[in-house]
């Protein structure tokens, strides 16, 4: 199952998400400010969605989830390497999470602030691969960014110090132009046998349990087993409304 829902009327869902027998991607595009389109004339929606595919075309490939995820940026990365500037730090970028299902094991890799939960036969709590490093990171700079007007030359330049964190020692990690960012993923797997379903979604759909604490991951699982993805993603638009915050992107995808 599969459900998507974009966060800004007018603008373009920047989340991908799809499933090959082998296994699921989930990308969570990100980057663009105002002036990104002369860095880059594809856009983040281009870069999630070729990152996507890459990965997707490489999951039944006999290599690590890092090696796959490494050689697939590579591959995107090449591909508008002549016509924009991605190196640039307002050139897009992406969280990814993907599960692989083979050779007896599911398998997961998170980079960024994507997750993946994967539940458990036995009833206890599911196995959930999240990093908080940009969480973390960007708590520090929201008082700022809230002082400063939207789109200024302040705001702009307090998003360029966020984004001078990305992809160095210290600050927190995602899909760019750089490969070796993929060490930074957080990586494991289970057996086959012991998973009762397994949930890839956006930082945008897992606001209901880690922003809204409206429930824990084994009860979005439950959740997403009731009554499918398309009502987790409506449960945080009612609280972000309720709580007055900004929406984004939402997706989330999952076997069962």
């Amino acid at each position: 199952m599969m459900a998507t829902d974009a966060g800004h009327p007018g603008r373009p869902n920047e989340d991908f998400a799809g499933a090959v027998p082998a296994g699921m991607v989930l990308v969570d595009g990100a980057g663009g400010i105002a002036g990104a389109d002369r860095v880059c004339r594809h856009g983040v929606s281009w870069y999630a969605t070729r990152l996507g595919g890459a990965v997707l075309g490489a999951l039944s490939q006999d290599r690590s989830l890092r090696e796959v995820l490494a050689e697939s940026i590579v591959r995107v990365t090449d591909e508008h390497r002549d016509t924009c500037d991605v190196a640039d730090p307002i050139s897009p970028y992406a969280a990814v999470a993907i599960l692989r299902f083979s050779g007896g094991l599911v398998e997961h890799l998170v980079l960024g602030d994507a997750v993946a939960v994967v539940g458990r036969a036995g009833g206890g709590e599911p196995l959930v691969a999240h990093d908080a490093r940009e969480l973390v990171i960007a708590r520090d700079f929201e008082t700022r960014l809230k002082s400063v007007a939207e789109g200024s030359d302040e705001y702009r330049r307090l998003l360029r110090e966020l984004r001078a964190h990305r992809n160095h020692p210290g600050g927190y990690w995602v899909a760019k132009d750089d490969p070796r960012a993929v060490d930074e993923a957080i990586v494991g797997s289970c057996p086959a046998d012991e998973v009762t379903v397994a949930a890839l979604l956006s930082n945008g759909a897992s606001r209901l349990v880690d922003t809204f604490a409206l429930t824990g991951w084994a009860g979005l699982l439950r959740l997403l087993a009731a009554e499918g993805p398309e009502e987790i993603i409506r449960r945080v638009r009612e609280a972000e409304a309720r709580a007055d915050v900004a929406t984004d992107d939402a997706t989330i995808i999952c076997r069962g």
